[in-house]
C-alpha cells in the first residue's frame, strides 16, 4: 500500500473515526480423488447438511485418498468399524487392535452414505448439525471432541486439507446463494463504511456474516488481488464473521512479546500467522517445518 495512503487511514484511526492461504503443493493423488467424488459429497451435504468439505477432507485422510488397503479391499473410506449396530460385511484388519472389525461395502457410495447416516443417527454427533453448514473449522473441531478419531492432530489434518485443496467451494456448490456468488458488485452500488483497526501495527479491517474479499475490496478502496496477497489466500477464500483482513503486507516476525504459541485445536499455519500478523512462508522457516507440516494440539511454536 502506498504510504500516503496507509499514513491517511492510521489518523482516521487515531481519531476514532471508522474507515490463503500461500499456495500447496498438490499431489494427483489427491486431486483425483477429490475429482473423482466431489459430487458425491455435494449430495450428502444436500441430504443429510454435512459440509462437503469435511466429507472429502475425511475421505482423503481416512482412505488415503482412496489408495489404502481398507478403501481398496472393502470401499470403507471413512474407516467405520462394525460396532454393534452394523449387519452388513465385514472385513478385519490391524488398528487399535490386533483384528479390528470394519465395514464392508459394495461400492463407494454405499460408504459415503453409511458415513452420512453414521454422524445423522449417533447422538454423541448431533452437536455438530447445530454449526453452520459452511464452518468448516467447527465441523473439524467438533469431530475430534466428539471422538471421531483419537489423532490430537485429527481436525488441523481436516483444516490442512480442506485449505491447500480448497475443498470449500463445494460447500458452496450445494447452497442456493451460490446464485449470486461471483458476480460484479453494481457501480451504483453504495460502499459500505468499514472501521480499520492496528494490530501488531498492521491495519485491518473484521470481516463480518457473509463478507468476502471482493466486498471488502470494493468498500476500502483496494484492488482483490492486492487483499488476497495480502492475506496469503486464493481467490474465493471463505471468511468467517470476526476473521483478520489486513490491508497491508505482514511482516517477517511477531512484535515482543509475542515469542511462541501453543498450537489448539482448528488451528492451521495460515490462521496462526494471521492472528499475529506473521508471513505464512516465515512462520514455517523459523518453525524449521515444511509445508507438509500439520500443527498439532500442544505443540509449541516459534513467533519471532
Amino acid at each position: 500500500m502506498k504510504t500516503n495512503v496507509r499514513k491517511f487511514l492510521i489518523l482516521f484511526f487515531l481519531l476514532g473515526i471508522g474507515l490463503g492461504v500461500q499456495a500447496q503443493k498438490k499431489l494427483r493423488s489427491h486431486l483425483n480423488y477429490i475429482d473423482g467424488y466431489n459430487n458425491l459429497a455435494i449430495k450428502q451435504m444436500v441430504r443429510y447438511k454435512i459440509p462437503a468439505s469435511i466429507t472429502l477432507a475425511q475421505g482423503l485422510l481416512e482412505s488415503g485418498a482412496g489408495l489404502s488397503e481398507l478403501a481398496i479391499s472393502s470401499n470403507n473410506h471413512f474407516g467405520i468399524k462394525c460396532h454393534g449396530d452394523w449387519n452388513g460385511e465385514r472385513i478385519y484388519r490391524r488398528d487399535d487392535n490386533p483384528n479390528d472389525c470394519f465395514r464392508k461395502y459394495n461400492a463407494v457410495e454405499d460408504s459415503y452414505e453409511d458415513h452420512s447416516q453414521f454422524l445423522r443417527k449417533h447422538s454423541r454427533y448431533s452437536i455438530l448439525f447445530s454449526y453452520d453448514i459452511t464452518d468448516y473449522i467447527a465441523w473439524a473441531r467438533g469431530l475430534q471432541k466428539c471422538g471421531y478419531a483419537t489423532d490430537k492432530a485429527y481436525a488441523n489434518k481436516l483444516i490442512k486439507y480442506i485449505e491447500d485443496y480448497e475443498l470449500y467451494i463445494y460447500d458452496y456448490k450445494s447452497i442456493a446463494s451460490e446464485k449470486n456468488k461471483g458476480k460484479k458488485i453494481s457501480d451504483k452500488q453504495q460502499k459500505r463504511m468499514r472501521s480499520a483497526y492496528i494490530t501488531h501495527g498492521l491495519l485491518y479491517v473484521e470481516a463480518g456474516t457473509g463478507d468476502n474479499f471482493d466486498k471488502i475490496a470494493y468498500d476500502m478502496g483496494f484492488k482483490v488481488k492486492d487483499l488476497l496477497k495480502y492475506n496469503e489466500v486464493p481467490e474465493d477464500f471463505p471468511l468467517r464473521k470476526g476473521d483478520i483482513v489486513y490491508l497491508e503486507k505482514k511482516k517477517k516476525k511477531a512484535d515482543a512479546p509475542y515469542y511462541e504459541y501453543v498450537v489448539k485445536i482448528g488451528d492451521s499455519m495460515h490462521r496462526i500467522s494471521q492472528r499475529y500478523g506473521i508471513r505464512l512462508k516465515n512462520l514455517y522457516k523459523m518453525n524449521k517445518k515444511d509445508f507438509d507440516y500439520v500443527p498439532t494440539e500442544g505443540d509449541v511454536l516459534r513467533l519471532r
